[in-house]
Protein backbone atom coordinates (compact mmCIF):
# COMPACT_ATOMS: atom_id res chain seq x y z
CA UNK A 1 0.00 0.00 0.00
CA UNK A 2 1.54 3.37 -1.02
CA UNK A 3 2.36 5.75 1.76
CA UNK A 4 0.50 9.08 1.90
CA UNK A 5 2.13 11.83 -0.20
CA UNK A 6 2.56 14.02 2.85
CA UNK A 7 4.84 11.42 4.37
CA UNK A 8 7.35 10.96 1.54
CA UNK A 9 10.05 12.51 3.68
CA UNK A 10 9.76 9.66 6.19
CA UNK A 11 12.30 6.83 6.01
CA UNK A 12 11.22 4.13 3.54
CA UNK A 13 8.99 1.55 5.14
CA UNK A 14 7.82 3.81 7.99
CA UNK A 15 4.10 4.61 7.58
CA UNK A 16 2.41 7.77 8.76
CA UNK A 17 0.78 7.72 12.17
CA UNK A 18 -2.60 8.04 10.49
CA UNK A 19 -2.03 5.03 8.24
CA UNK A 20 -0.17 2.91 10.77
CA UNK A 21 -3.15 1.30 12.47
CA UNK A 22 -4.85 0.58 9.15
CA UNK A 23 -1.80 -1.13 7.66
CA UNK A 24 -1.20 -3.12 10.83
CA UNK A 25 -4.81 -4.29 10.78
CA UNK A 26 -4.60 -5.28 7.12
CA UNK A 27 -1.46 -7.30 7.80
CA UNK A 28 -3.14 -9.21 10.63
CA UNK A 29 -6.24 -9.91 8.56
CA UNK A 30 -4.14 -11.17 5.66
CA UNK A 31 -2.10 -13.33 8.03
CA UNK A 32 -5.19 -14.97 9.56
CA UNK A 33 -6.58 -15.75 6.11
CA UNK A 34 -3.33 -17.13 4.69
CA UNK A 35 -2.32 -19.06 7.80
CA UNK A 36 -5.80 -20.61 7.90
CA UNK A 37 -5.85 -21.65 4.26
CA UNK A 38 -2.20 -22.67 3.80
CA UNK A 39 -0.87 -23.27 7.29
CA UNK A 40 1.62 -21.20 9.25
CA UNK A 41 4.73 -23.08 8.07
CA UNK A 42 3.72 -22.91 4.40
CA UNK A 43 3.07 -19.15 4.40
CA UNK A 44 6.12 -16.92 3.89
CA UNK A 45 6.20 -13.38 5.21
CA UNK A 46 6.58 -12.08 1.67
CA UNK A 47 3.23 -13.58 0.65
CA UNK A 48 1.50 -11.80 3.53
CA UNK A 49 3.19 -8.55 2.54
CA UNK A 50 2.20 -9.02 -1.10
CA UNK A 51 -1.41 -9.57 -0.10
CA UNK A 52 -1.45 -6.20 1.66
CA UNK A 53 0.80 -4.42 -0.84
CA UNK A 54 3.67 -3.55 1.50
CA UNK A 55 7.34 -4.38 1.79
CA UNK A 56 8.07 -7.50 3.90
CA UNK A 57 10.17 -5.29 6.16
CA UNK A 58 6.94 -3.62 7.23
CA UNK A 59 5.83 -6.83 8.94
CA UNK A 60 9.04 -6.94 10.95
CA UNK A 61 8.60 -3.24 11.74
CA UNK A 62 5.16 -3.82 13.25
CA UNK A 63 5.49 -7.30 14.74
CA UNK A 64 9.15 -8.26 14.93
CA UNK A 65 8.68 -11.78 13.56
CA UNK A 66 6.24 -14.04 11.76
CA UNK A 67 5.47 -15.87 15.00
CA UNK A 68 4.75 -12.62 16.83
CA UNK A 69 2.43 -11.66 13.96
CA UNK A 70 0.51 -14.91 14.46
CA UNK A 71 0.24 -14.26 18.21
CA UNK A 72 -1.00 -10.70 17.66
CA UNK A 73 -3.50 -11.70 14.98
CA UNK A 74 -4.97 -14.48 17.09
CA UNK A 75 -5.16 -12.33 20.21
CA UNK A 76 -6.89 -9.48 18.41
CA UNK A 77 -9.34 -11.80 16.64
CA UNK A 78 -10.36 -13.40 19.93
CA UNK A 79 -10.36 -10.21 22.02
CA UNK A 80 -14.11 -9.49 21.58
CA UNK A 81 -14.91 -13.00 22.78
CA UNK A 82 -12.52 -12.68 25.73
CA UNK A 83 -14.16 -9.37 26.67
CA UNK A 84 -17.62 -10.96 26.50
CA UNK A 85 -16.50 -13.79 28.79
CA UNK A 86 -14.93 -11.29 31.19
CA UNK A 87 -18.21 -9.38 31.31
CA UNK A 88 -20.05 -12.60 32.18
CA UNK A 89 -17.55 -13.27 34.95
CA UNK A 90 -18.09 -9.78 36.33
CA UNK A 91 -21.86 -10.23 36.30
CA UNK A 92 -21.54 -13.84 37.52
CA UNK A 93 -24.09 -14.81 34.91
CA UNK A 94 -23.55 -16.73 31.69
CA UNK A 95 -26.83 -17.34 29.81
CA UNK A 96 -26.25 -19.92 27.09
CA UNK A 97 -27.65 -17.57 24.47
CA UNK A 98 -25.06 -14.93 25.37
CA UNK A 99 -22.25 -17.49 25.13
CA UNK A 100 -23.46 -18.78 21.77
CA UNK A 101 -23.93 -15.29 20.32
CA UNK A 102 -20.48 -14.21 21.53
CA UNK A 103 -18.74 -17.19 19.94
CA UNK A 104 -20.68 -16.96 16.68
CA UNK A 105 -20.07 -13.21 16.56
CA UNK A 106 -16.31 -13.63 16.89
CA UNK A 107 -16.18 -16.17 14.07
CA UNK A 108 -18.63 -14.30 11.83
CA UNK A 109 -16.33 -11.26 12.03
CA UNK A 110 -13.30 -13.37 11.14
CA UNK A 111 -14.50 -16.46 9.21
CA UNK A 112 -10.97 -17.85 8.74
CA UNK A 113 -10.32 -17.85 12.49
CA UNK A 114 -11.87 -21.27 13.30
CA UNK A 115 -9.82 -22.92 10.55
CA UNK A 116 -6.66 -21.23 11.80
CA UNK A 117 -7.36 -22.39 15.35
CA UNK A 118 -7.98 -25.93 14.14
CA UNK A 119 -4.70 -26.00 12.20
CA UNK A 120 -2.41 -24.29 14.66
CA UNK A 121 -4.04 -24.86 18.08
CA UNK A 122 -6.18 -28.00 18.10
CA UNK A 123 -4.35 -30.41 15.80
CA UNK A 124 -1.14 -32.17 16.90
CA UNK A 125 1.96 -30.12 16.17
CA UNK A 126 0.09 -26.83 16.00
CA UNK A 127 2.55 -23.96 16.47
CA UNK A 128 0.11 -22.04 18.67
CA UNK A 129 -0.76 -24.73 21.22
CA UNK A 130 1.52 -23.59 24.02
CA UNK A 131 0.86 -19.89 23.47
CA UNK A 132 -2.89 -20.48 23.36
CA UNK A 133 -2.90 -22.64 26.49
CA UNK A 134 -0.94 -20.05 28.47
CA UNK A 135 -2.38 -16.78 27.19
CA UNK A 136 -5.82 -17.33 25.69
CA UNK A 137 -7.43 -20.53 26.95
CA UNK A 138 -7.86 -19.22 30.54
CA UNK A 139 -9.81 -16.24 29.18
CA UNK A 140 -11.93 -18.25 26.75
CA UNK A 141 -13.03 -21.88 27.04
CA UNK A 142 -11.14 -22.31 30.30
CA UNK A 143 -13.33 -19.65 31.89
CA UNK A 144 -16.60 -21.31 30.90
CA UNK A 145 -16.80 -24.27 33.35
CA UNK A 146 -16.99 -22.05 36.46
CA UNK A 147 -19.58 -19.88 34.72
CA UNK A 148 -21.65 -22.94 33.81
CA UNK A 149 -21.35 -24.15 37.41
CA UNK A 150 -22.80 -20.84 38.56
CA UNK A 151 -25.69 -21.33 36.14
CA UNK A 152 -26.23 -24.79 37.60
CA UNK A 153 -26.23 -23.41 41.14
CA UNK A 154 -28.86 -20.89 40.11
CA UNK A 155 -31.05 -23.66 38.73
CA UNK A 156 -30.70 -22.41 35.15
CA UNK A 157 -28.82 -25.48 33.87
CA UNK A 158 -29.17 -29.17 34.59
CA UNK A 159 -27.23 -30.10 37.70
CA UNK A 160 -26.07 -33.43 36.24
CA UNK A 161 -24.09 -31.75 33.45
CA UNK A 162 -20.31 -31.97 33.62
CA UNK A 163 -19.28 -28.28 33.27
CA UNK A 164 -16.00 -29.03 31.48
CA UNK A 165 -17.60 -31.35 28.96
CA UNK A 166 -20.51 -28.98 28.53
CA UNK A 167 -18.08 -26.14 27.74
CA UNK A 168 -16.29 -28.33 25.21
CA UNK A 169 -19.53 -29.34 23.49
CA UNK A 170 -20.72 -25.75 23.49
CA UNK A 171 -17.61 -24.55 21.70
CA UNK A 172 -17.78 -27.49 19.31
CA UNK A 173 -21.34 -26.67 18.28
CA UNK A 174 -20.39 -23.06 17.59
CA UNK A 175 -17.03 -23.68 15.88
CA UNK A 176 -17.76 -26.61 13.59
CA UNK A 177 -20.24 -24.79 11.31
CA UNK A 178 -17.42 -22.43 10.35
CA UNK A 179 -14.80 -25.16 9.95
CA UNK A 180 -17.13 -27.08 7.63
CA UNK A 181 -18.23 -24.02 5.66
CA UNK A 182 -16.35 -25.04 2.51
CA UNK A 183 -18.63 -28.09 2.19
CA UNK A 184 -21.70 -26.87 4.05
CA UNK A 185 -22.42 -24.02 1.65
CA UNK A 186 -22.34 -25.98 -1.65
CA UNK A 187 -23.42 -29.40 -0.34
CA UNK A 188 -26.06 -28.46 2.24
CA UNK A 189 -27.04 -25.02 1.02
CA UNK A 190 -26.28 -23.43 4.39
CA UNK A 191 -25.99 -19.65 4.22
CA UNK A 192 -23.36 -17.70 6.14
CA UNK A 193 -24.76 -14.23 5.65
CA UNK A 194 -26.18 -12.32 8.62
CA UNK A 195 -29.51 -14.11 8.41
CA UNK A 196 -27.77 -17.47 8.04
CA UNK A 197 -25.63 -16.91 11.13
CA UNK A 198 -28.76 -16.06 13.11
CA UNK A 199 -30.33 -19.30 11.90
CA UNK A 200 -27.25 -21.27 12.96
CA UNK A 201 -27.44 -19.64 16.38
CA UNK A 202 -31.13 -20.47 16.75
CA UNK A 203 -30.52 -24.10 15.79
CA UNK A 204 -27.70 -24.38 18.34
CA UNK A 205 -29.95 -22.90 21.03
CA UNK A 206 -32.73 -25.34 20.14
CA UNK A 207 -30.30 -28.23 20.64
CA UNK A 208 -28.98 -26.82 23.90
CA UNK A 209 -32.42 -26.19 25.32
CA UNK A 210 -33.23 -29.85 24.87
CA UNK A 211 -30.01 -31.07 26.42
CA UNK A 212 -28.68 -28.47 28.86
CA UNK A 213 -31.72 -26.93 30.48
CA UNK A 214 -33.56 -28.53 33.42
Amino acid sequence: MPLPNAEKSRPQGRPSKEGSADIRQQIMEAAVDLFANQGYAATPVREIADRVGVNPAMIHYYFGSKEALLHAALEQSLQPLAEAVADMQKKQQAPLQDIVLSILGAFARQPSLPVLMTREVLLPGGVMQQFFMKNLAPRLGGALPPLLMAEQSGGRLRKDLDPALAAQMLFGLCVFPFISRGLAEPALGISYDEQGIRKIGKTIMDLLQRGFYP
